[in-house]
This record gives structure tokens, C-alpha cells and sequence, in this order.
């Protein structure tokens, strides 16, 4: 289903299932077969496509506008891999931390590959990260590669990775799978 792109369009926050989802880019670490921008641009009757990335102070002022104590988790997720702006779901999940409110952060796990040199898991969870969920969809890399279509030949072995450091310091972490036929 389209969206009317005048309505709704580029909804940086929407809410679904009693919390309030960020979404913050586009962009991707992949083209899974499954993803719901192969269908749609939206969710919820929310257009998703965003004609530019918001920075951190329209976050904020987005998130302002909203009565966050209504919600019991903020969540970045959206219509692209959140980790691609890491330095902004710091920032946010700060800023939500000080108010008071529970943060999730849905993902892929490519951290290891966006930021090789950065321990991602930790920097989460001293922003205050709640919890984590991890994209698996696969029982291995060949079926993840398949499906998921990263484009780096490492992305299993880096979302693996995230959801062990994630474990390690205490993130509530939890891993997702996809139902297909084979």
C-alpha cells in the first residue's frame, strides 16, 4: 500500500502498539527480500519516506510535541537502519533518558561494519539504552545473505557479534526472525 506522499508524509516519530517509533533515516547495511519498503512507503498510514534526514533538534522538537509519558518505549527503528546515524541515537536516547523514559533501538546489527573501530553495544549502553532488537532472520550466513542482501560479505558475523557484546553489558537484547517459505 502507497501513502499519500501530501499526508503524513516523512514522519519523523508515529505511533504503533503503545510506543512511539523514531524514524530517522532511509538508509540501509541491506536490501532484505522481506523489508516492507519493498511494498510500501509506510506503516500505520504513516509515509516513511523522509526527503531529508532530520538532525537532532527536529527529533527533539517532534518528540516535544508528543505526550511521551503515554508511551512505554520510544524506539528507533523506521525505514532504514538507525546505527547508520549512531552519533544521533546517542544523542536522543540521552536526552530521552533524562526525562525519565524507557528507549529501545531496533536493528540489524551491522554495527561492526558501520564503525569498526567503535564498540557500539557499549556506547549504547552508556547512552542508556534499554534494550536491543537484533534482526537475525537467518539460521546461517548463506540464507541470511540470500534474503537479507547486505552489502558486506561480513554482515552475519557483525550482527552476531552485536547480539553477544549486547548480552555482555547488560542490554536487554532480543534477536527477530522472519517466517518464509523456502
Amino acid at each position: 500500500m502507497n501513502y499519500k506522499s501530501n499526508e503524513r508524509s516523512g514522519a519523523i516519530t508515529y505511533p504503533a502498539h503503545g510506543n512511539i517509533y523514531l524514524n530517522i533515516t532511509n538508509r540501509c547495511t541491506a536490501e532484505c527480500t522481506f523489508c516492507i519498503r519493498e511494498v510500501s512507503n509506510g506503516v500505520y498510514g504513516y509515509n516513511l519516506t523522509l526527503d531529508n534526514e532530520p538532525t537532532v533538534q527536529e527529533i527533539i522538537k517532534e518528540l516535544e510535541n508528543r505526550n511521551l509519558k503515554a508511551y512505554k518505549e520510544i524506539v528507533f527503528t523506521g525505514f532504514g537502519e538507525p546505527l547508520i546515524r549512531l552519533d544521533t541515537v546517542i544523542e536522543i536516547t540521552k536526552w530521552l533518558k533524562k526525562k525519565g523514559h524507557t528507549v529501545r533501538l531496533d536493528t540489524n546489527g551491522h554495527a561492526k561494519i558501520l564503525y569498526p573501530t567503535r564498540n557500539v553495544p557499549l556506547e549504547l549502553k552508556e547512552a542508556g539504552i534499554d534494550a536491543v532488537s537484533v534482526s537475525m532472520n537467518a539460521e546461517s550466513k548463506e540464507i541470511y545473505n540470500r534474503i537479507c542482501r547486505p552489502y558486506h560479505p561480513n554482515a552475519y558475523d557483525s550482527m552476531l557479534e552485536f547480539v553477544k557484546r549486547s548480552v555482555k553489558y547488560g542490554i536487554k537484547t532480543r534477536v527477530t526472525v522472519v517466517n518464509m517459505d523456502e
